[in-house]
Parts: C-alpha cells; structure tokens; sequence
C-alpha cells in the first residue's frame, strides 16, 4: 500500500520528549522518502481542534483495502505524544462514527497504552512496526457514561477513582514531573507521589454492579476499570488484562493497615499482588460504579476532577496500526 503519513506531534509531551522524539522519527521518515505531513499542537487541546480538519482526509479501514492495486495513497495519522494525547484523539474519532485506525509513537511520562498492547516505545522499533504493518489491530477499548454531569467518551488504558487518580492529579500539577521527564524518569514521577498518596488518601464507600449482581465496598482505596494490565507508567495492576480481548477488568483494593500497605507494594512489585486478601478482581463487558463521596478521578492519565461518580462501562474497539514486535 501507498501511504501519506500525517503526523500529529504534541512537541510538550513528556515535558518535551515527544519534540525529541518527534525529530527521530522524521528523519527516519526522510531517510526512507517516505511521504508524509507533520502538524504541531500549540496549546493544551488543539488536537482536538487538528483532527476535525484532518477527519476527511484520512482513510476508513476496510479489509477490501488490502486488495486494492491502486496508486491512491492510504492516510494514516499518527500521533507523537503521551496517552492523554493519544485520548483526546481517538474520542474525537469515536465522535464521529467513522472507523478511522491511528498509528502512535508513544513519547509521554507512563506510556501504558503501548506498553499494554506491545507497542516499542523506541523510535526506530515503533517506526518499524508502524511501516511494516500491512493492517491495523483491533484493540478493545472502554466506553464510559458518566450520569451525574452526563459525560460519555472513549477509554483506551483505565478510568480510576482514589488513589491513582489522586497520584495523577498531583504528579500532573507538580514540577518535579518535567525534572524527571528531562531525565528519561518520567515513571519515577508516580512513584515519588505514590508514598504520598497512600498516606493522605482515604477510604470511601463504592457501589459495583457487575454480571447482575450489585456488591459494596466501605473502605475503598483503590477502584479501577481497565483494558491493559498496567497504570502509573508500567505498574501492573491488572495483570489478567488483554487488550484484545472483549472484556473490562475491575481491581477494587481496600485499604489494609500500613504494615499491610508496604506488603501489598511488594507483592505488586513481585506481581504477586493478585493473590493478596485487599485485592478485588471483576471481569465482565458491562460494569457500573458509583461513588457518592467526592473522589478524585482519571482517565487514560487525564485529571477528571474531584468530584461524585456514576459510571457505566461497556466495551468497543479501535484500529490501531503497527505489528508486533
């Protein structure tokens, strides 16, 4: 196949790493005469606003395509930043009803999503996974309905209420997160406020409806939905999670005492956690979660605020274009 590649680069990712990683893959782009067009975000969402004049110029996937001897070039976009770049870019795809695949050069703090599904977060491998894919893969995404201020989007990695998402809200607001990044430590970013979110969140009452039976939880501290094993840039929360399986998977952790904590952390670090008496674990296609008491939550690494929740979750899928490695 013909390919235009259209480049969506978000140079502040990773405090600056996706302008770095930006350059690499350009060259290698030049290298290979490869034809292509980069656009660079400007200001916090204007992804958004790139994708909506880039939606008719790109390529539907159909698997008639791999039949066809055409010179007419395939539009793929690709998106250089994190996974709140990569967010903001597949909901506006998933705005419109199109089956629009996207191709990703993951250059953000955590990386989860490529983690997840086997995506290098190299250049040079990415470039080759991205230019030797004939096809796209069909990767499970959540779908989430939020009824209390009537929000809905499109989840790639995990939606979380408590203690990830009180880890995502002070790591995003702090300054030692661009020092870090600058350092190829952007993960460590997490960690450094992990201590300080276990000390400071508390537990909350959560109502879970799953497989049709409602379940409460009084001392939550942890409630997390889904699609990858990880969070945090590579913690391996749930590590039975399948991106390509047609399923959600819910870790509910209440909160043990704090000597019970630090055996928990280490069991997560051995991924033995799974096994651990705090440790709560649902499957399903549909799952709602309520929390009443204002919690701070996440999703795919974005800040959703402090707030109440009640969420419904069910299941779809995304193209996304690379091989595996």
């Amino acid at each position: 196949m013909n390919f235009h590649y259209h480049l969506l680069i978000n140079p502040a990712a990773g405090s600056g790493t996706a302008s770095k990683k930006a350059d690499q893959l350009i060259d290698l782009f030049d290298q290979h005469d490869y034809t292509y067009t980069p656009y660079y975000t400007t200001y916090a969402g204007e992804e958004k606003e790139i994708v909506k004049r880039l939606i008719g110029l790109l390529t539907p996937w159909d698997e008639e395509l791999l039949r066809r001897s055409d010179d007419e070039p395939y539009h793929l976009l690709i998106v250089v930043g994190g996974d709140g770049t990569l967010h903001q870019v597949v909901n506006q795809f998933y705005l419109t009803g199109i089956n629009l695949p996207v191709s990703y050069l993951p250059a953000g703090s955590g990386n989860d999503f490529a983690r997840g599904i086997g995506l290098s977060r190299q250049v040079e491998k990415a470039f080759k996974q991205i230019t030797e894919a004939d096809k796209p893969q069909k990767i499970n995404v959540l779908l989430y309905e939020e009824k209390i201020r009537e929000e809905y989007g499109l989840v790639l990695n995990n939606v979380g209420i408590g203690l990830d998402a009180l880890i995502v809200a002070t790591t995003n607001a702090s300054a030692s997160k661009e020092l870090l990044n600058k350092y190829k430590l952007g993960s460590a970013s997490y960690g450094l406020y992990l201590i300080k979110a276990l000390l400071t969140q508390k537990t909350f009452p959560v109502l879970v409806e799953v497989n049709g039976q409602k379940q409460e939880f009084n001392r939550t501290f942890l409630c997390t939905t889904t699609n990858i094993p990880y969070f945090g840039g590579g913690v391996p929360i749930a590590p039975m999670a399948d991106p390509k399986k047609e399923m959600i998977d819910l870790v509910i952790i209440e909160k043990p005492n704090p000597f019970a904590i630090i055996r928990l952390l280490v069991q997560l670090l051995q991924k033995k956690h799974t096994n651990n008496k705090h440790y709560r674990h649902f499957s399903s296609s549909r799952i709602r979660i309520v929390s009443v008491v204002p919690q701070h939550g996440q999703a795919d690494g974005e800040n959703m605020g402090q707030r109440s929740y009640d969420l419904y979750f069910s299941t779809s899928s995304q193209y996304v274009w690379y091989a595996d490695e």
